[in-house]
């Protein structure tokens, strides 16, 4: 197995949730530590939602000091930020609203524009924010579909094979529908990448994106591959069956503790 992919299974969503915001503040504070400032680009999702609700909650959100966190997002619909369906709308009203950071270190996509012109911004803000220097970011938290996706990265799209851009517009039609999306170029960049998959209706594709050993593209999760990063998967114990299954547990390979089980 990589050395810097690391597999974690919790016995229960809640678990999950728990342990996944420790990760976070653990991962935010070490980069305000060793660099001044923390960049982290959010998913949106179901399995997110109650993480970020943790970290929007006292007494864990006093544990950063937000001044040195810059926000920015895996991806967004296109719908204003007020609509139901705005990753961003859900992460503010879940965690943003809660915690005291200047509107200037949020940096949302704006799903109201074109597609295209809100990827063109985006990629823009990025550059400036980077300082036309590589897009790197410290922390990037992602979900997964049943399909495979991840991000607004969907099997069969065009943004699958995209090595230019930073950004993207991307029309999933089995969906039909536009999204805006990081693409792998910015992704693969981050020096931590963080994937929370819960549900026993994830079980199936996280047994297959985690036992291939090469990257395929008809799951574009496993594309996820950083170049000079740490990844970690964070799994229930619904979503980590198949996989568990297919991989016993030998004293090498784990090590057992209160909060999980570690690959």
């Amino acid at each position: 197995m990589d050395l810097h992919l690391k597999i974690e299974v919790y016995q229960c969503a809640a678990e999950l949730e728990q342990n996944a915001a420790e990760k976070i503040i653990l991962m935010i504070n070490k980069a305000i530590g060793e660099r001044g400032v923390c960049s982290i680009a959010l998913s949106g999702g179901e399995t997110p939602r109650p993480v970020y609700r943790i970290l929007g909650s006292s007494p864990i959100k006093e544990r950063i000091d937000w001044s040195r966190v810059h926000l920015f997002f895996t991806d967004e619909r296109v719908v204003p930020p007020t609509d139901p369906q705005s990753n961003f709308g859900m992460i503010n009203r879940e965690f943003i609203s809660h915690i005291n950071i200047s509107s200037r270190n949020i940096h949302r996509i704006a799903g109201e524009k074109k597609p295209e012109l809100a990827a063109a911004d985006y990629e823009r803000e990025l550059r400036e924010y980077f300082s036309n220097q590589i897009i790197r970011f410290d922390v990037v938290l992602l979900g997964l579909g049943e399909d495979g996706h991840t991000a607004s990265i969907f099997p069969g799209t065009k943004v699958v094979h995209e090595e230019k851009a930073f950004v993207a517009a991307v029309y999933a039609r089995r969906l039909s529908i536009w999204r805006v999306t990081l693409t792998y170029r910015s992704i693969n960049n981050a020096r931590e990448i963080l994937f929370l998959v819960s549900g026993k209706n994830k079980r199936f594709i996280v047994q297959n994106i985690l036992k291939t050993p090469a990257m395929r593209e008809e799951y574009p999760a496993a594309l996820v591959q950083p170049l000079d990063g740490n990844i970690l998967w964070m799994l229930d114990k619904d979503a980590a069956e198949e996989y568990v299954k297919e991989n016993p547990k030998k004293d090498d390979q784990i090590a057992m503790t209160s909060d999980g089980i570690y690959y």
